[in-house]
């Protein structure tokens, strides 16, 4: 409203500024790829057609309010994807994808300030938390050349492999690899003859450092993935430490591994491990209790970093298996002994055997993920190939690779950057 000041008891004059009368809603449906939206305004979002991405105002102000609305009840099929435009969403950076899916969703959204920025005060689905942006680049590292090795190659974010990188760290073969903190890396465990329990970060540059004292019990022939919202810690689990074991081993977002914890699931060694759903981890195939009884079996780890008992296996069982996580939510477990491929649906599913593409059988190798939804395996017994895997899971045919050639190393994501 506005109008002049009544009362004026001490005979000061001045207007009343125009305060809003509730929302504005703007009666042009948005069906545009992409749309600018304005505070104090409420919006109608069409994605019959294509996606949307939301730009928020670039500046805010506490108490500032915008809604938005699924029209056609199709955020499902074309999602939302909101743009932070520099400032805070639930007090995570703009470099944060958040994104509704939820057909009939409305989102209502309240500015607080600069540490938490923009909150949705109601968003029918709660759980839409910002997603923290995609690993671009992967490493890998240690294993076996005709000795133990230190060496390193770096994945680009386009899957181009580099030369080699002088090593830094305990020439070691057979250790495990992770993500953590969103943007770094760590490799852990591995034998030099004998099982160690060393642990080397690697920076969102690609950078190793020196070895660090580990956690828990020395042990090799174990694998690794990433788990929870954000993906930014991880879990080592399985592996031999004289015998083969179940003992699991959790990594927080600063790269710190902690103590054993108790086993679940039948002990083996020379598995592999992918992060599925967005948020959890499988861990499947290896040599169960001999090396002559290869495993089908898989465990699944939810989000927050339990292990599951045994599954009864899908697929031929074989050893010597590696495994990455693809198309942002599915995995895939492909060639060791024999030489197949499986893909995991983001529901933790294992398919059926498809044959494997390019050299195989092939046992020992390593895979990471890159460009935020693709793969490529790397190495095994022999052979300095590796293989990409796009998007929806289709597995390449052989690339030379470039550098040694290397088996029972470990690879692992970096850098959110390209």
């Amino acid at each position: 409203m506005s109008g002049t000041i009544q009362n004026n008891i001490s005979n000061q004059s001045g207007s009343i500024a125009v305060a809003p009368a509730g929302l504005n809603w703007v009666s042009d449906v948005v069906t545009a790829s992409t749309v600018t939206v304005v505070a104090g305004n409420g919006y109608w979002i069409n994605t019959t057609s294509n996606a949307c991405t939301i730009t928020l105002p670039a500046e805010a102000e506490a108490g500032d309010n915008i809604i938005i609305v699924d029209y056609a009840r199709t955020w499902n099929t074309n999602n939302v994807t909101l743009d932070s435009n520099g400032l805070n969403f639930q007090g995570n950076d703009d470099t944060y994808t958040v994104k509704y899916s939820t057909d009939g969703q409305s989102v209502n959204l309240i500015y607080s300030d600069s540490t938490k920025g923009w909150i949705p005060l109601e968003d029918d689905v709660v759980a839409e938390v910002p997603s923290p942006p995609p690993t671009q680049k992967g490493i890998f590292a240690f294993g076996q050349i005709s000795n133990n090795t230190n060496i390193s190659s770096l994945v680009s974010s386009s899957g181009v492999i580099s030369a080699d990188v002088n090593g830094v760290g305990t020439t070691r073969t057979q250790p495990m690899a992770v993500s953590f903190g969103g943007d770094k890396g760590l490799f852990a465990f591995g034998t030099t003859g004998s099982n160690v329990n060393t642990r080397n970060l690697v920076n969102n540059s690609g950078v190793v450092a020196a070895d660090a004292t580990g956690a828990g019990t020395a042990k090799s022939q174990g694998a690794a993935a990433n788990y929870g919202v954000g993906r930014n810690i991880g879990i080592i689990a399985y592996g031999h430490s004289g015998s083969y074991t179940n003992t699991a081993n959790l990594v927080n977002s600063s790269g710190v591994v902690g103590s054993d914890v108790t086993g679940v699931g039948s002990a083996r060694g020379v598995l592999g491990a992918a992060s599925y759903g967005g948020d959890k981890a499988i861990f499947a195939y290896g040599y169960a209790a001999s090396p002559s009884a290869r495993s089908n079996i898989s465990n699944l780890v939810s989000n927050l970093g339990v292990v599951g008992s045994d599954r009864s296996g899908v697929g031929t069982a074989r050893s010597g298996v590696a495994a990455a996580s693809y198309g942002g939510d599915k995995a895939i477990f492909a060639y060791g002994d024999p030489g197949n491929s499986n893909l995991v649906s983001n529901t933790g599913v294992v398919a059926a055997d498809v044959s494997s593409v390019g050299t195989s059988p092939r046992e020992n190798l390593s895979a990471v993920n890159f460009g935020g939804d693709k793969a490529i395996f790397f190495g095994g017994s022999g052979y300095g190939l590796s293989n990409l895997v796009n998007s929806s899971g289709v597995v390449a045919a052989d690339v030379a690779a470039v550098g040694s050639d290397r088996y029972n190393h470990a690879g692992c994501g970096f850098s959110t950057s390209a």
